[in-house]
């Protein structure tokens, strides 16, 4: 394949990449969630190193997208959120990696 040929490929690759996905801090959260059932806001928050409102404002996004699913409940009197990734968030997931690998093999080549 010719460079030029390599290039194209590599920049409709990246062309069709998820945006909503693509952005670190939402890429962090939806890789660590896709690695468990679910996780407590808490816990996530420090396993991302994400500030509360940050977190808050990334997660708000993935669940626009029906990447994420919240669920706010209590344990005793104690406020709990709990997320999990949903099924279209595992498959967002995936086809974020194939086409990240997509472009990446076009520029090695």
């Amino acid at each position: 394949m010719k460079a030029k040929e390599c290039g194209q490929e590599a920049v409709q690759a990246l062309a069709c990449i998820d945006r909503v996905m693509h952005e670190p801090a939402r890429l962090a959260v939806v890789t660590y969630l896709s690695l468990v059932e679910n996780a407590d806001f808490v816990f996530l928050m420090h396993a991302v190193e994400l500030t509360w409102g940050n977190l808050s404002s990334h997660l708000a996004k993935l669940e626009e997208a029906g990447y994420v699913a919240i669920e706010k409940g209590y344990v005793g009197k104690k406020p709990r959120t709990t997320l999990r990734l949903t099924d279209k968030g595992r498959e967002a997931l995936q086809k974020y990696r194939m086409g990240m690998q997509t472009a990446l093999r076009a520029t090695a080549s």
